[in-house]
């Protein structure tokens, strides 16, 4: 029996009544996608008929409804196609229309230019006689919808209240025998659209809205009624350690680019991948139309006592090829065939996306498969789309519209990186400037405060899942195993580690004791190394290769006055990359350097005691160490954080792919501060 709680209204009479038209519409599908048993992610539209002033002043009956590829949860008032009604109502004389000729039709009626694409379900709110009209896709309706006796399940919960329409690829025979539907019935509140979703109307806002959260509670209720459980009642906490199979997964589904991979190991989906029935239920096919895009056809179901993730991936591929095969025409070309979820007993789900978003989106909609199925099979069994119907919503090209529409994927669109001493400097540009690129960044750092202010400004930047904080002493193997772990459970492997924790000490060499030799060696060889050696474990099993970047100094090759223990130390990360750089060829592994000088602005080692005395290294105050680095440049000019993040960004990316053991001077024209 489902687990998700019968719907309630949330309507507000005091918050409705301040908001009209356009406002009040964005209101209700708000509410309608906050539960999203009742609105899928990106699914569902709404719609109003209200009379506007056109630019010539006069009055004009509009339709308005949510633009395509939009989701309803976060909508506003730009989020609606408006339409001349008047104009689009002639088509009800129509006894078919191609999608092509649908679309080319309604962007002739368009109300107000510059707006979303309306619809593709446009006409099913156009020719219903009614001023607002909400299309949703709740789990009760389509476990419903999505039975062998459907039409018999949907009679014996609503009666002659419901009409029901059989499954046909929306547009405009849809929206016309849903108009017929309606017209041949007038007791119908409501339309069950079979193994799609609801349809439901009134003549305000109010109605409307109430209407269809009293539609899917009935479902609910018969669903609840029927007392028969699918998905396991009593299941094991997850047994499986991610960190060992995780960057196989992701290695596997990022043959074509990179992939994200999300774990969900929620009671719920616990509940169902350890059911005896999951592998059955979860293969027979898609829970919705809505969900094709972002789920395919069917789920990866790996049982781990059966052989490789690897090996499973492979075989879902050819599997996917064959689908593809068989219902292709030879103007479509293949999607890339890696699944997008993979349900795993004794672990929970993995969610595949090329970015952490779009990861979620498919997380999201298999929660609602979870729902869907069982309640399907309460009500007398699960039967999905056949797999023609599922490929040609798949790879319908009113569907593939909303996709061309995202902008073009980032240089590092997909990529995970690791950004030690990310806090602040030279690791906070480089965290930035990575996460612009398209990266998910892990900003690690001693200082969780300021780790956790330099994740929030990624976040709120570029999204909530698009970094994360750890806190995080290089010198530990406990805490650098832990942190490369993070990246792995968080966003499924790593791709990039950037090394840029720092310290420094500045004394004569008589003057440095024993202590600060061994922390400037723990910090600047020992913390890299550390770091080198857990990443290097992700990347042999990930199999994708990976780029290991070592921030130096321009001190590795030309040491600076009363800086033995930091010049030595930096001279040892230099050899180390090389090193690692011959021993990552095999597995693809670029290892390279970036050694800059004089990097004073933002940089956390320049505060206090390390500002002292190097100014007092060379005689000058400590306010002037600025002026005085610029005078010792070439260039006159000091080199900035964005500097050498920019010079990492070149080695994390495919800039350099042929590139490895290299190292990159960025100081402005440093004497004796060039490789020989």
């Amino acid at each position: 029996m489902p687990q998700s709680a019968v719907p309630q209204s949330l309507w507000n009479d005091r918050e409705a009544s301040q908001l009209t038209g356009l406002s009040l519409l964005a209101y209700r599908s708000r509410l309608l996608a906050s539960d999203r048993s009742v609105i899928n992610i990106y699914g569902g539209n709404t719609s109003s008929k209200v009379t506007e002033v056109d630019h010539l002043g006069r009055e004009t009956r509009v339709l308005w409804v949510k633009g395509s590829g939009s989701d309803m949860a976060d909508c506003s008032c730009e989020s609606f196609a408006g339409l001349k009604l008047d104009e689009v109502l002639p088509l009800m004389k129509r006894e078919d229309m191609s999608d092509e000729e649908m679309v080319e039709y309604l962007g002739r009626c368009v109300f107000e230019p510059g707006r979303p694409r309306q619809s593709i379900e446009t006409l099913l709110h156009a020719f219903l006689p009614y001023d607002e009209v909400d299309h949703t896709h709740p789990d009760s309706i389509i476990a419903l919808a999505c039975t062998a006796r459907g039409r018999d399940a949907a009679d014996e919960v609503f009666g002659d209240r419901a009409a029901w329409v059989d499954y046909i690829r929306p547009g405009f025979r849809l929206s016309r025998l849903i108009a017929d539907a309606v017209a041949s019935n007038p007791r119908a509140e409501c339309v069950v659209m079979g193994k799609h979703g609801l349809v439901c109307w009134g003549d305000t806002a109010k109605e409307s809205y109430e209407r269809t959260i009293r539609i899917i509670s009935e479902a609910e209720d018969a669903i609840r009624e029927s007392e028969k459980k699918v998905w396991a009642a009593d299941f094991a906490q997850p047994s499986m350690a991610a960190i060992e199979f995780l960057p196989e997964l992701r290695g596997a589904v990022s043959k074509q680019r990179k992939q994200i991979v999300l774990v969900d190991q929620s009671d719920r989906v616990l509940s169902m991948v350890n059911s005896p029935r999951a592998k059955d239920l979860s293969q027979i096919g898609a829970a919705c139309p809505d969900h094709l895009v972002h789920v395919k056809p069917f789920p990866l179901y790996w049982d781990p006592t059966a052989g490789q993730i690897g090996d499973a991936v492979e075989e879902y591929r050819r599997r996917y090829e064959e689908y593809f095969a068989a219902h292709a025409e030879a103007s479509d070309v293949m999607f890339d065939p890696a699944p997008r979820v993979v349900l795993i007993p004794g672990f929970g789900l993995a969610a595949v996306g090329k970015d952490a978003q779009l990861a979620d989106v498919s997380r999201q909609l298999y929660h609602r498969a979870v729902e869907v199925i069982e309640g399907a099979e309460a009500l007398g069994g699960f039967e999905s789309l056949s797999h023609r119907e599922c490929f040609a919503i798949e790879y319908w090209p009113l569907e593939l519209y909303k996709l061309k529409q995202r902008p073009p994927d980032k240089e590092l669109a997909g990529h995970i990186a690791l950004v030690t001493g990310g806090a602040s400097g030279i690791g906070r540009a480089t965290a930035l400037r990575l996460a612009e690129q398209g990266a998910h960044v892990c900003v690690a750092d001693i200082n969780f405060d300021r780790a956790q202010d330099a994740a929030g400004e990624i976040q709120k930047k570029w999204g909530l899942m698009r970094s994360v904080a750890a806190q995080c002493d290089v010198t530990s193997e406990s805490d650098v195993a832990r942190t490369v772990e993070t990246c792995v459970l968080t966003w499924g492997g790593l791709d990039v580690t950037v090394c840029s924790a720092g310290i420094a000490s500045s004394a004569p060499v008589e003057e440095t004791t024993e202590a600060e030799w061994q922390r400037n060696f723990d910090v600047l060889a020992k913390g890299y190394f550390l770091f080198a050696k857990e990443s290097f474990k992700v990347w042999r099993r990930q199999g994708t290769g990976g780029s290991l970047v070592f921030v130096t100094s321009k001190n590795a090759v030309a040491a600076g006055k009363n800086a033995s223990a930091y010049s030595a130390a930096k001279a040892a990360e230099q050899h180390l990359a090389r090193c690692l750089a011959e021993e990552g060829g095999a597995l693809g592994v670029r290892v390279n350097c970036v050694m800059p000088d004089a990097v004073l602005s933002g940089s956390s080692i320049w505060d206090g005691e390390w500002r002292r005395q190097r100014a007092e290294a060379y005689g000058i105050r400590p306010e002037d160490l600025e002026e005085f680095y610029r005078n010792r440049t070439t260039l006159k000019r000091n080199v900035l954080p964005e500097d050498i993040a920019e010079a990492v960004l070149f080695f994390a990316s495919d800039r350099s792919a042929k590139t490895t053991g290299a190292a990159l001077t960025v100081d402005a024209g440093v004497p004796a501060a060039y490789l020989r």
